[in-house]
């Protein structure tokens, strides 16, 4: 089986994306794995601070071993937006494919400096251990956690610049970036979906080779397909995902109110999910 690496590289030669999809049970982190097994197609699943907290860093590690042994899928586990060089590094010694050092909100020279020490340590794990470890780093504020908002949030006008991204990547080495290109974390209840800065991406990926990430994948379909093309290499859903499933939970519950077993009404909106995961890699594979 191929390693993310080689993956991400195939992605990028054919003009497709990787989807990204968080989990914070099994019954989500089945949901995705199902819908990537069917299609064919590799999947990244990743857990974020609090994800990983329901989850277990060491047993979101095993299971995703597990499926991956047992399904035979090219399924890889990413440590999704963590905001310190612990809590990354506690993730590369549980033994995730990926890590994220999210330092949007810090100094530009902060941000280099935890980023470049989390770079270094996955390289010195990777030496040591044998195993690859990717590093994403993210550059510009796309406002954090996945929810239904009001309005976008404050400070999502401002987009990374190639210069900046250029300078980026030479100072920490990343093997990944995650630029702010009018993306942003969360979908808004109601109007238009976000419009992504295509000329930005393609800015961006003029100066460099490694893979670019896109964080807050409930747009237009249009624009991911653009993205993709501009050179994005992984798209990341989370919030459409808490939606399907809280959405059919209620409604199942509202219908069987005296339904006790939970396998019995998580079920339903476990292939919820799995149709939202399903429709998303179906757009980012190009697939009809």
């Amino acid at each position: 089986m191929n390693t993310l690496k080689e993956y991400l590289a195939q992605a990028r030669t054919e003009k497709k994306a990787i989807g990204h999809f968080n989990f914070a049970n099994i019954e989500g982190l089945y949901a995705i794995a199902r819908a990537a097994k069917t299609l064919g197609v590799p999947v990244i699943v990743g857990t974020a601070e609090g994800e990983e907290e329901a989850v277990g860093t060491k047993a979101a590690v095993a299971l995703v071993k597990i499926i991956r042994e047992d399904w035979q899928i090219p399924i890889f586990l990413n440590a999704d937006h963590h905001y310190s060089f612990a809590t990354v590094k506690a993730c590369i010694d549980a033994g995730y494919d990926s890590v994220i050092y999210d330092g949007a909100k810090q100094t530009f020279e902060e941000n280099v400096a935890i980023s470049k020490q989390c770079v270094e340590y996955a390289r010195q794990v990777s030496m040591q251990m044998g195993r690859e470890i990717l590093v994403e780093v993210e550059l510009g504020y796309i406002g954090q956690g996945s929810q239904l908002r009001d309005t976008i949030p404050e400070g999502i006008a401002a987009i990374t610049s190639p210069e900046e991204a250029k300078l980026f990547l030479e100072q920490t080495g990343a093997d990944a970036l995650a630029p702010a290109v009018g993306n942003f974390h969360g979908m808004l209840k109601q109007g238009d979906k976000p419009r992504l800065n295509i000329d930005c991406i393609k800015g961006i990926a003029a100066i460099t080779d490694k893979p670019l990430v896109l964080h807050g994948g409930s747009g237009e379909e249009a624009d991911f397909a653009a993205a993709i093309d501009a050179g994005i290499n992984i798209i990341h859903v989370n919030t459409e995902l808490r939606r399907a499933y809280t959405s059919t939970l209620k409604t199942y519950l509202d219908q069987h109110p005296d339904e006790i077993a939970p396998y019995k009404y998580s079920a339903p909106a476990s292939l919820a999910m799995e149709a939202v995961v399903t429709e998303k890699l179906k757009i980012f594979n190009r697939m009809q």
